[in-house]
């Protein structure tokens, strides 16, 4: 999975108008955009282009959020993993692993913390032994596997 962007030194500069179109956007991903823009005072066009230009960037994704379960993945769990040498390569390696969607470095108990989404327990402890676990510089894992998910919103908005 791509970093998104997230490796800049700092955040992206964002005017006011920016900003609203992202927060029109995270109240409703499937907003027109000539909506957007008698929301923001632009034209269609207009906002067209900037949405095109925050997602290029990596500012944000457009994507529809789904219920794992209900798609037949039955078995989410957060891992942390204790590392020895570079974190940063060991996290483009689980990076590049299908059934991880979230991989981030940490300070503290864990070096990294990955989410994951298989199908059943069977693959996840597959996942575990046979590929994260085996990757060299890995020292340790840490699975804390999903109940139940209460909440998951992506609408905090912008500064």
């Amino acid at each position: 999975m791509a970093s998104r962007g997230r490796d800049r030194t700092g955040p992206v500069a964002l005017d006011d108008v920016s900003k609203a179109i992202v927060e029109q956007l995270q109240q409703d991903g499937r907003r027109s955009y000539a909506d957007i823009g008698k929301h923001v005072g632009l034209s269609e066009a207009a906002v067209r282009q900037r949405v095109q230009r925050l997602t290029e960037t990596g500012v944000m994704q457009i994507v529809a959020v789904t219920d794992p379960m209900q798609l037949g993945f039955y078995r989410q769990a957060m891992i942390g993993i204790r590392v020895s040498g570079d974190v940063r390569e060991i996290a483009d390696r689980l990076a590049a692993l299908p059934a991880i969607d979230y991989v981030v470095l940490t300070a503290g108990t864990f070096d990294l913390l990955v989410e994951v989404v298989c199908e059943n327990d069977d693959d996840l402890i597959e996942l575990l032994n046979a590929e994260i676990r085996t990757l060299p510089g890995v020292v340790s894992t840490d699975t804390f596997v999903y109940l139940k998910l209460r909440k998951q919103f992506y609408n905090w908005g912008t500064r």
